[in-house]
């Protein structure tokens, strides 16, 4: 690409992502506790704890281990900001495209990428403060895939809640290493499952309309929802709350696998790590009660960007895993990974039983 046409790229964006950058990491702010291990020894723990996680994820799971060892990285907010951004970049490039193509033109364009990339950059520095750990299963490119497929750990923000609570430093590194290197045997494990996801989002993203009319539309039928009584929030947010018929069916499918992928997180987590991190339900416990104690604000931004409802999808994740497991063991749970048409629907998330009424009635036909 020759500078003058990444240039007139840089000015179709709709959103400033240099100005995003600048803010979430004005935002993310030093932590006080970021110097109390150094960097060196957090990478050598947690390169440890990686490998050691992945063995241990993989006795679990029975996932099969397909693209070579895990790496691990460990970041400082500023660098996560860095990895999202890019990641955000690109996994949003089709919908920033065809917004920049219809907003190039107008006089406000400049102001109002500057806004966009002040709102990302606000999101961006706030979760900065909060992950603990995160796996980047965004999109493989051919350009530096050296800063692809890697598993994160903030380590400031780890080490804070160490030194808060008093957590045991080696039990909790472990227990996070576990949880993503869980989502890393997902998503390279199971061949089907990556793109399979991309799709979803590619879908998604098509079929968002750049008229600011068909915008304006969403946000008058979510206010006609909440005075109806309804909680349009609840759904997943702001986009869920004005998001289209169709567009909710794919917000739907994506989470149904988000909750069946957290879910199988958090309790290949605990079962994996049972004998080593005694302390994990403590962990759990805390954690649970912090997000919980949060302010008001907080709480509020929570629900606007659809955490809230996630974390409730996450959750019922768990009990899909514990009624499937119930009611037919690890044969019947392993049926999610053999194609995406097994994948549970939000529904069926909620009320497990219907997912396995499906399989059971797949089975009847086969065998009939």
């Amino acid at each position: 690409m020759t500078p003058a046409s990444s240039t007139a790229a840089a000015v179709a964006s709709p959103v400033d992502w240099e100005l995003a950058s600048r803010v979430a990491t004005k935002v993310s702010r030093r932590d006080p506790y970021a110097q109390v291990v150094s960097a060196a020894q957090l990478e050598a723990d947690f390169e440890s704890l990686t490998a050691q996680a992945e063995t241990l994820v993989a006795a679990a799971t029975g996932l099969p281990q397909l693209a070579g060892p895990a790496r691990a990285r460990v970041a400082d907010r500023g660098a996560w900001v860095s990895a999202n951004v890019a990641s955000f970049q690109r996994l949003l490039r089709p919908l920033t495209d065809r917004f920049g193509e219809r907003l190039a033109a107008g006089r406000m364009a400049p102001v109002a990428r500057r806004m966009a990339g002040m709102e990302v950059g606000l999101l961006l520095g706030w979760m900065s403060t909060r992950v603990l750990g995160q796996y980047d299963l965004l999109i493989i490119e051919d350009e530096r895939p050296e800063e692809q497929d890697l598993v994160y750990y903030v380590g400031p923000n780890i080490v804070s809640l160490e030194r808060r609570f008093a957590f045991p430093s080696q039990q909790f590194r472990l227990w996070i290493a576990l949880h993503e290197c869980t989502h890393r045997a997902q998503f390279t494990g199971v061949p089907w499952l990556r793109p399979h996801f991309l799709g979803l989002v590619d879908r998604l993203l098509s079929s968002v309309d750049p008229d600011p009319a068909r915008i304006v539309d969403g946000l008058k039928r979510a206010l006609a929802e909440a005075r109806a009584g309804d909680r349009p929030l609840d759904r997943g947010g702001l986009a869920a709350a004005v998001a289209t018929p169709e567009q909710r069916q794919v917000l739907d499918q994506i989470g149904g696998m988000m909750s069946l992928l957290e879910g199988h997180g958090d309790v290949t987590m605990n079962r994996a790590g049972e004998s080593l991190v005694p302390s994990a339900e403590r962990f759990e416990r805390v954690l649970r009660a912090r997000r919980q104690s949060a302010s008001v604000l907080t709480r509020f931004l929570q629900r606007l960007i659809g955490l809230e409802a996630k974390l409730a999808q996450y959750a019922q994740g768990e009990g899909f895993i514990a009624a499937v497991e119930e009611a037919g063991g690890d044969e019947l749970l392993d049926r999610v990974w053999e194609s995406s048409a097994w994948l549970p629907t939000l529904e069926e998330i909620r009320e497990p039983r219907r997912w396995i009424e499906r399989v059971e009635l797949s089975e009847a036909v086969a065998g009939a």
